[in-house]
């Protein structure tokens, strides 16, 4: 056998075991979920979605204590520029 024929010989084999591997894998996957009742993660999912609602959670009071800062920095400037223009700030505006 000369090094050509061995070459495409070797190269078919190992193209064949791919194949057979890709299979075995593609066959794996489509088991995996329906076979534990979840999805490819398994036990990660539950935990990363836990993480996930915290972190929602946690942005919507940062964008909350965003506003209620924001309001209070008007509120102050408010307070400044009518001191400078010499004139007391009215109850109702505080």
């Amino acid at each position: 056998m000369n090094r050509e024929t061995a070459g495409e010989s070797a190269l078919e084999l190992a193209a064949k075991r791919l194949d057979r591997a890709l299979a075995t894998l593609e066959q794996r996957l489509a088991q995996a979920p329906a076979a534990s009742g979840s999805d490819l993660f398994g036990a990660a999912s539950p935990g990363l979605a836990a993480e996930l609602d915290s972190a929602k959670a946690r942005a919507l009071e940062l964008e909350a204590a965003g506003a209620e800062a924001s309001a209070a920095l008007g509120r102050a400037i408010h307070e400044i520029r009518t001191a400078l223009n010499g004139h007391a700030p009215a109850a109702e505006e505080r």
